[in-house]
């Protein structure tokens, strides 16, 4: 999946995967996986998609700054 900002570029594929989550079996309504990226400039975000019931019914990929960033990763 790939989302373009005014300044920056963010895609899965050729982002590196810093952590997954996944929360369910896949066809699960309610589950769900949420994947941190770092991209090649550093920068990181938020991969997210699931099922009818769950928090994330659409792809979606939000930017993190890196202390945000860090704090998922350890919390999650």
């Amino acid at each position: 999946m790939i989302k373009k900002t005014k300044t920056k570029t963010f895609d899965t594929d050729t982002a590196t995967v810093v952590k997954k989550v996944c929360f369910g079996e896949f066809g699960d309504p309610a589950g769900y996986e949420m994947t941190m990226y770092q991209t090649p400039e550093g920068d990181y975000f938020l991969y997210t998609n699931g099922g009818e019931e769950s928090p994330y019914k659409t792809e979606a990929i939000t930017s993190y700054a890196k202390a945000k960033a860090q704090a998922w990763i350890e919390n999650n």
